[in-house]
């Protein structure tokens, strides 16, 4: 598998890599909650898998689903990644099918995806569908200049304001916002520069 340095491929990258550690924080971050059934939504290459399930000290995973988009990183992540307790599988988070093809989860992580997809509204909505009353959902952006406003990235659509990421997930879901900087994600201090927001969401009501 090619690596463009977009995705995420430890196998591929140094221990120290910023954005690896940067990545792998952010798993570690949602795996203190996880526990039944988890969708690992724009899994990449599968790595998060190995994270949630080496960090599931007590035995509360049942199973987790990894999905995306690129069938070449579903394939290597099912070459890499395939435990007894995970499974991957090529879906796209746009399509109301991908509703029906898969379940209801106890957790959904979506990971650096949002920023991706001009989509986002549909995104959310199809994400609110799956996951159950009392779940959780960890969503993750780049903070950027705005919808539709140019962006360092060739790969992403555009990367959000704060006020127009809560914007989006408020229209389905309670939100608990996080900053991340490096291995660091906390509420935000004041006056210190972060690079990353997560949210932590529920259903409303």
């Amino acid at each position: 598998m090619e690596y463009t340095g977009e995705r995420v491929i430890p196998e591929y990258m140094s221990p120290k890599n910023g954005m690896l550690r940067e990545h792998i924080a952010r798993y570690l971050f949602a795996s203190k909650y996880c526990f039944g059934q988890i969708l690992d939504l724009g899994c990449g290459v599968g790595y998060g898998t190995e994270i949630l399930l080496d960090s599931d000290d007590e035995n509360k995973i049942e199973h987790i689903t990894g999905v995306d988009i690129d069938l070449d990183s579903i394939q290597y992540a099912k070459d890499m990644y395939g435990y007894l307790k995970s499974t991957f599988q090529v879906g796209d988070a746009r399509e109301t099918s991908c509703i029906q093809m898969l379940k209801k989860y106890d957790h959904i992580i979506c990971y650096e995806m949002i920023e991706h997809l001009r989509e986002d509204t549909q995104v959310i909505e199809n994400i609110s569908k799956m996951l159950k009353p009392q779940g959780k959902l960890f969503i993750s952006t780049p903070f950027g200049q705005g919808k539709g406003k140019p962006c360092s990235s060739p790969y992403h659509v555009h990367q959000y304001l704060e006020s127009e990421f809560r914007e989006l997930l408020e229209s389905f879901f309670n939100i608990d916002m996080y900053y991340q900087r490096d291995e660091t994600i906390e509420k935000p201090v004041a006056g210190k520069k972060y690079y990353l927001m997560i949210a932590v969401c529920e259903h409303k009501g």
